[in-house]
């Protein structure tokens, strides 16, 4: 696992997009600050496949809605097991796994 989506923590929420199995795919990124936690909207144009898919640790992100590619939040130092504000970007990241992104 080397690829991962760099999340602008600063810009959020903000929208994105990014080729994934042949396809664009747009992702909204999102934060609850009460309980410090990030979500994701999965677009495909403008067609909303799925909202509020919550980033949970070591768990792909819309599981079997994007072919061939995981998206895994992971701390490949094994030093946390949470994505909040202070780990998300700093030791986990949203690494790509599988065999079909750019």
């Amino acid at each position: 696992m080397e690829w991962y989506i760099d999340i602008d923590k600063d810009a959020i929420p903000y929208r994105f997009e990014m080729q994934l199995a042949g396809q664009t795919w747009g992702f909204e990124i999102r934060y609850n600050t009460e309980y410090d936690f990030f979500t994701a909207d999965l677009y495909r144009g403008d067609e909303l496949i799925k909202a509020g898919e919550k980033f949970i640790y070591n768990r792909p992100l819309f599981e079997g809605l994007l072919p061939n590619v995981k998206i895994i939040p992971l701390d490949l130092s094994g030093t946390v097991n949470r994505v909040g504000w202070e780990e998300l970007g700093e030791s986990v990241f949203l690494y790509l796994e599988g065999e079909d992104y750019e």
